[in-house]
């Protein structure tokens, strides 16, 4: 069943990032982006509520400030990760910003060796070792199919790692500190603390200037959104539930893997990006590091 429920989820994950690549092309600007987002996140509320009282969860709900807080630092990391994600899939190959979500996993691992004590082995470190040496080699790809890496989109994918390591710390530490308590109460307060940041982004920048979108006649921007919504609920139910029957050190690998070249298959077939010898380079190191630090 754990085989059957990550199956899912990588589907899930990778509808998630179909839809967002589309939303990329509609989105002109940063406000765009946060409006889009936001309203995702709404969405988000509404499926996650509707999982928890299918589930019969309710009950679970807790106003622990601790679970408010670990749930603040979520809910930020997730806003601030889904429009840098959005923006850098217009200013990037599709496949880079995967090998920068996965260099962004190195602040969980110091994180959790320093607040829980757990190992960061030799092997571990030889794998970030080849990761970076994968992101040189996709920077190159990205030179070779579009234009030269420039500071702003390097900061812009840095940023976008970083965030999404945020958001998986605040993961760890809501399971060390809740271990009782059902992941879709964090989801749900994940996705209200990502909506409020995003409403407040928004309304600063809105002042500046008003969103705009490359097709305004266009309402299927709004479909992507909602679909997007609904796949990244499932996306976070099914890989919680294949949790449970796999071991951390075959189903992380195994879907970060997957998830790449499922990843490299869609950017090459549906956004007609050019599969060179760079980029399967790029992704071979890419999976070779997560096996020597997983397996």
């Amino acid at each position: 069943m754990g085989y059957l429920f990550l199956a899912f989820a990588l589907m899930a994950g990778l509808t998630k990032g179909y839809c967002g690549k589309r939303l990329g092309g509609f989105a002109a600007n940063t406000q765009s982006a946060v409006m889009l987002n936001m309203i995702r996140m709404l969405l988000c509320i509404g499926f996650a509520f509707a999982v928890l009282l299918l589930n019969g969860d309710l009950a679970s709900v807790s106003l622990s400030p601790t679970l408010i807080l670990i749930s603040a630092l979520s809910g930020v990391g997730s806003s601030f990760f889904v429009v840098s994600w959005l923006m850098a899939v217009r200013k990037n190959a599709y496949m880079m910003i995967d090998v920068f979500l996965m260099l962004g996993t190195l602040v969980p691992m110091l994180l959790g060796y320093a607040l829980f004590s757990e190992p960061i082995t030799l092997r571990q470190w030889i794998g970030f070792a080849l990761l970076i040496v994968a992101t040189l080699v996709m920077c190159s790809y990205n030179k070779a199919i579009k234009t030269k890496l420039t500071l702003p989109a390097l900061l812009l994918l840095l940023a976008c790692g970083a965030a999404s390591g945020i958001t998986d710390f605040s993961q760890k530490l809501f399971v060390k500190t809740f271990p009782q308590l059902p992941i879709t109460v964090f989801n749900l307060y994940t996705y209200v603390f990502a909506a409020l940041t995003l409403a407040i982004v928004f309304a600063i920048v809105a002042r500046k200037e008003k969103p705009k979108f490359e097709n305004s006649a266009s309402r299927s921007r709004f479909l992507y959104v909602f679909i997007m919504a609904a796949a990244l609920t499932a996306n976070s139910q099914f890989k919680t539930m294949a949790a449970v029957h796999l071991d951390s050190a075959k189903l992380y690998p195994l879907t970060q893997g997957i998830a790449l070249g499922l990843s490299t298959l869609m950017a090459t077939v549906c956004f007609k990006e050019k599969f060179t010898r760079k980029a399967g380079l790029g992704i071979t190191l890419a999976f070779a590091a997560l096996l020597i630090m997983n397996l």
